[in-house]
């Protein structure tokens, strides 16, 4: 966690070619102006910052499942975006959410 995800150049090596090596193209739609649309997976979990007299609650979002990429967001913001995710009342407990339906 504490390391950058970046590498020096002189960890490059040459591509050796190799024809058994062979990409298989994922099914991506671009818009024009050359960006992806990409929602969120799930919440995994949530927190309460503590500043100066203000608490900011984040909640920690999954975005690709396949890439495990995830980002610490603020609650409001995610609540206003994708109000799905938000049926009732969350409670967390480190990797699973338990939801709680309002009656």
């Amino acid at each position: 966690m504490n390391l950058h995800n970046v590498f020096h150049v002189s960890q490059l090596r040459k591509y050796v070619a190799d024809p058994s090596h062979v990409l298989e193209s994922d099914d991506i739609q671009i818009r024009e102006d050359l960006t992806v649309s990409t929602g969120p997976v799930r919440i995994l979990d949530s927190q309460v910052k503590q500043l100066r007299g203000k608490e900011i609650k984040t909640v920690k979002v999954l975005w690709d499942e396949t890439t495990q990429e995830m980002t610490w967001e603020m609650e409001d913001r995610m609540k206003q975006s994708y109000p799905h995710l938000f049926p009732g009342k969350s409670y967390f407990r480190g990797r699973k959410s338990l939801k709680v339906g309002v009656m």
